[in-house]
């Protein structure tokens, strides 16, 4: 595993010229990863491409960038990877893929998960992508009444819940389609907004305020695992139950998760791009939506803020983190 990081290290530096020179001599395409946070392309992504028969330096070579969960550099890292002429890029969020799609409208773009392809115009529709752009769908847009539900059977007397997302208009849609859900249920919605680690105690304030006693967190691949952490520790010092729709919260020491396999989908996004240098447009591929999802409570945090899970509840899940 150093291995393959040293490698992508060394290829952060070598930069446009190394893609150049092995462009030039016809020897490997070359792949340009875009993500929040991490040091290297997702490992599963990795191994979907092992998987396929790519070996990294022989047949396959990579660039990756991070915005280190600082949302105001995607435009940049996109263009940087435009100039560096990579043959894909691979986009790991919605906001990533936006800004490469704006970037380019030849260079095919796989998103690893997106919340809402169609809605923010990243593809014309899900059979027919159209344009440079295609990969996966996590549908996590629509899972707003399913999250709100299990922390509905999961802390007794729930009635206000904080939702916390970043501002997008994919987001907003989020909110505004757990509503009928909360309506249904009982409970009240306070939708924070989170623009960057400065808002991590205002957003908690807000929350006390509205006197939420439970907690959707809708942050998203894009925030960094710092920002995880640390909003993590502020849930578990305030005993706030929280869900998210992704595992990375659960593993990040959050509660609850529940949504699309993760792992899954980045081996699916590197069949996407093994089909795009085999000569397959993105136009045609259709955009995925997943087909297993995973229930993870986190039974260590469970105890540190004082809740018991129900029984019910404990028998639904796929994972115990202990």
């Amino acid at each position: 595993m150093k291995k393959i990081f040293g490698f992508l290290l060394i290829i952060a530096v070598l930069g446009g010229a190394a893609i150049a020179e092995a462009q030039q001599q016809g020897k490997i395409p070359w792949i340009g990863y875009l993500a929040g946070s991490g040091s290297g392309p997702s490992l599963a992504f990795m191994q979907g491409l092992r998987d396929l028969g790519y070996i990294e330096v022989k047949n396959i070579g990579f660039v990756f960038r991070t915005t280190e969960g600082r949302s105001g550099r995607n435009a940049d890292l996109a263009a940087e990877l435009v100039r560096l002429k990579v043959d894909v890029i691979v986009a790991d969020g919605t906001g990533l893929a936006l800004a490469a799609k704006k970037a380019t409208s030849t260079i095919p773009i796989v998103i690893t998960n997106s919340r809402d392809p169609v809605g923010t115009g990243l593809v014309a529709s899900f059979a027919r992508p159209g344009g440079n752009v295609t990969g996966l769908t996590n549908i996590s847009g629509e899972l707003g009444g399913k999250l709100l539900e299990l922390l509905k059977e999961t802390v007794p007397g729930l009635n206000r819940v904080a939702i916390l997302t970043a501002k997008s208009a994919a987001n907003d849609l989020f909110v505004k389609e757990t509503e009928p859900s909360a309506r249904a249920l009982g409970v009240k919605i306070i939708h924070l907004v989170f623009r960057g680690p400065e808002d991590f105690e205002d957003a908690f304030r807000s929350a006390t305020k509205g006197r939420a006693n439970g907690l959707i967190v809708g942050l998203g691949p894009s925030a960094s695992s710092v920002d995880f952490k640390r909003f993590v520790e502020l849930t578990v010092k305030n005993r706030l139950p929280s869900i998210a729709a992704g595992s990375t919260w659960v593993d990040a020491g959050g509660l609850m998760s529940y949504g699309a396999d993760r792992n899954m989908m980045y081996r699916r996004a590197a069949v996407y791009v093994d089909k795009i240098l085999k000569g397959t447009k993105p136009a045609d591929l259709p955009v995925e939506a997943p087909t297993k999802f995973e229930f993870v409570i986190n039974l260590k945090t469970a105890k540190q803020i004082g809740l018991t899970i129900p029984p019910e509840v404990l028998a639904r899940a796929s994972r115990l983190i202990k």
